[in-house]
């Protein structure tokens, strides 16, 4: 029997998908460079795109390795969208002058345990600092959550975009989304529960890799290039 002093919740369901590995890197720290992904993994998008809902509205981000991953779910015969918007605020954090580094040799500079290129409120070099990354990536997710309250959104984004998304899901502490590892083409969900004067957010699953519940196909088929030889999947 529904409570008619109950207000009403409405749930919107964020599916978010990282990006395809790139290999043509050459081990160098690309950040918002426009950079290619390799999609050729067929059972690996073929996975992803079992869990992913039919129906839902489709962002990526304004880097085409966000757009060639959804082109490679679609491909599987995934019902395509007659729209997916491109929403500039979803790209990769821009490490300036750090973009064309060695990543290896970058990522060895920094203290042990670090999570990401640098503490949240330094900038790169002629860039962002991860904080810039998560006020515009927060500010697109809280106008989503408004236009398309009630749907399942399925964002292709990249790895600090979706730490963001997380840091705002756990309350809006930044550092501590910066704790989780988001794989390659992995799918993590979050969800907002809206009231008309409460909000909140619930975390299903984080960097879930639906191609490895497959006994045929149970390795990680999806390391990054040379970030396999690295600490942590950056970038």
């Amino acid at each position: 029997m529904s409570n008619p002093g109950k207000p009403a919740v409405v749930t919107t369901r964020w599916w978010w998908v990282r990006h395809a590995p790139v290999r043509s890197d050459g081990g160098n720290i690309y950040g918002q460079k426009d950079i290619a992904c390799d999609t050729g993994d067929r059972k690996v998008f073929e996975a992803v795109a079992k869990i992913l809902p039919r129906g839902a509205v489709w962002y990526a981000s304004s880097l085409m390795r966000t757009h060639q991953t959804a082109q490679a779910i679609w491909d599987t015969g995934f019902p395509r969208p007659a729209t997916m918007t491109k929403e500039v605020a979803f790209a990769e954090q821009h490490l300036g002058q750090w973009q064309g580094m060695n990543r290896a040799a970058f990522l060895a500079s920094r203290p042990v345990g670090s999570h990401w290129f640098a503490d949240i409120d330094q900038p790169a070099p002629g860039g962002e600092s991860f904080m810039d990354l998560y006020n515009r990536a927060c500010r697109a997710i809280d106008q989503i959550n408004v236009e398309q309250a009630g749907k399942d959104v399925i964002a292709v984004a990249h790895g600090g975009t979706i730490k963001a998304a997380l840091g705002l899901a756990l309350g809006g502490q930044p550092e501590k989304g910066l704790a989780f590892d988001i794989d390659n083409c992995s799918v993590t969900r979050l969800d907002h529960f809206a009231s008309a004067d409460h909000s909140s957010w619930r975390l299903p699953m984080v960097n879930q890799q639906p191609w490895i519940a497959d006994a045929a196909h149970n390795a990680m088929h999806q390391p990054a290039g040379p970030e396999i030889a690295t600490a942590s999947k950056l970038a």
